[in-house]
């Protein structure tokens, strides 16, 4: 059974930093590309970022050169590296497999001062 869990959200200050987790179970974590998603209360989800199972990262224009996704294939583990995090509140960030349709339970980040 497909499982995935996200990690290491919290509360984080306008312009800091905060790297999420997400461990995957159940599939063949490298045979598939992983992507993390973000909602916030009352907003559509919202794509993040992309990484293939070759490594190559695609990110929406918001989070360009500031978010940083990654893959650990020993580890069956996502990350996603946040910088320079601006203050819009709170949101869910969700860990996906785009091809299986599979999310996580998503961690909460919150960005206020």
């Amino acid at each position: 059974q497909v499982h995935l869990v996200e990690s290491g959200g919290g509360l984080v200050q306008p312009g800091g930093s905060l790297r999420l987790s997400c461990v995957a179970s159940g599939f063949p974590f490298d045979d598939y590309a992983m992507s993390w998603y973000r909602q916030a209360p009352g907003k559509e989800r919202e794509f993040v970022a992309r990484v293939e199972t070759f490594g190559g990262p695609t990110y929406a224009d918001s989070v360009e050169g500031r978010f940083t996704i990654s893959r650990d294939n020993a580890r069956n583990t996502l990350y996603l590296q946040m910088r320079s995090l601006t203050a819009k509140g709170a949101a869910v960030f969700f860990c996906n497999i785009p091809t299986l349709g599979q999310w996580g339970q998503g961690t909460q980040v919150t960005v206020s001062s």
